[in-house]
């Protein structure tokens, strides 16, 4: 970079002067100094006023200075370039050190919030199931039949919740750390929304509504991964949604991708927080739904690795819907049939 600026200020001496050279090669060292560590930096700066002296000082071709004014200028740039090569690059390190402390403060933070959140969404299912199973124990001979399955009831929805926040830690691990692969294969897209519609059938009194499309071919994804998507933006409507809400799925093919939504009837997001909703450990304000905030984080996450995106909009007579869109490949054979 410093020869560059010498070449382009040698062939401009004789219209801009020496000394304007001199300010060109110190507005280089400058930049370089924000680039690059301390020893290319001050090679840089030497290396500038010994061009600067070579060819544009008279007389010039010769490291010899006749005049007494040229001299002192030589060694005065010769120091404020060292002086500005040393100070930028502290500058730049100064702020390295300051992002990498903003960082770690957000760590931080995001590690306590994690905790505070699990302490509390572990702790419930596992205190559920403990104390269902102790009065079970304790009074299985004068309980009697309906409060027993009332008991198992309660136990199934904990343990059910439980190893959703467990999934979800996983599934935020696989993602933070690449590890996250997909198993693609042929899926019937309508088998799977009705799979993850019964296996919230005990959590929740909301009406869920979904009507198979037959004109669906089989699709090409990852029906773990999509199943949990599924799971999550269900669960998240569920949780947000008063009991006599109605939540409707639907799921088309289009232009060779699978489109699916999950809308709701019910008071829909803020729109200043719509920005923010797949963020990790982002909860709505205040909302006294549980919940780690990872939910919708690990949807866009497991979406996104299918090339696909997800959108969030709000109903204009209430509620919220979700979609999801990602390329796939469809059945062939299937599609004939369709025809």
């Amino acid at each position: 970079m410093v020869l560059l600026t010498s070449i382009a200020c040698y062939f401009s001496s004789r219209f801009i002067g020496y000394e304007t050279v001199a300010l060109l090669l110190l507005v280089t060292v400058s930049i370089i100094a924000m680039l690059f560590d301390i020893l290319p930096v001050l090679c840089a700066a030497v290396l500038s006023a010994l061009i600067w002296n070579f060819f544009f000082i008279t007389p010039t071709l010769t490291f010899h200075i006749d005049n007494a004014q040229d001299l002192l200028m030589f060694l005065m740039y010769f120091f404020v370039a060292l002086v500005n090569a040393v100070l930028t690059s502290k500058i730049r390190k100064e702020k390295v050190k300051s992002r990498d402390k903003e960082e770690k403060e957000k760590t931080i933070k995001l590690y306590n919030t994690l905790l505070n959140s699990l302490s509390h969404e572990l702790r419930t299912p596992i205190s559920t199931i403990i104390g269902a199973i102790d009065t079970l124990k304790e009074n299985k001979e004068k309980i009697s039949v309906s409060n027993q399955n009332e008991l198992l009831n309660q136990i199934e929805i904990a343990s059910i919740r439980l190893n959703r926040q467990v999934e979800n830690l996983l599934n935020m691990s696989r993602l933070e750390t690449g590890m996250l692969k997909l198993n693609i294969d042929w899926c019937d897209t309508n088998e799977l929304i009705n799979s993850v519609i019964q296996k919230n059938s005990l959590s929740h009194q909301q009406s869920i509504l979904f009507e198979p499309n037959e004109n669906l071919p089989l699709m090409k994804f990852d029906r773990g991964l999509i199943e949990q998507v599924l799971q999550n933006l269900l669960y998240n409507a569920i949780n947000y949604t008063p009991e006599n809400a109605k939540i409707k799925i639907t799921a088309l093919e289009s232009s060779s991708k699978c489109v699916i939504s999950v809308s709701d009837n019910g008071t829909g997001i803020p729109e200043s927080e719509i920005k923010y909703i797949f963020d990790k450990f982002y909860r709505l304000p205040q909302t006294k739904t549980g919940g780690s905030g990872l939910g919708l984080s690990i949807v866009k996450g497991f979406v996104e690795a299918h090339n696909g995106n997800v959108s969030v909009e709000n109903i204009k007579t209430g509620g919220v819907t979700f979609l999801i869109e990602f390329p796939v490949e469809t059945s062939y054979i299937n599609n004939l049939k369709n025809e």
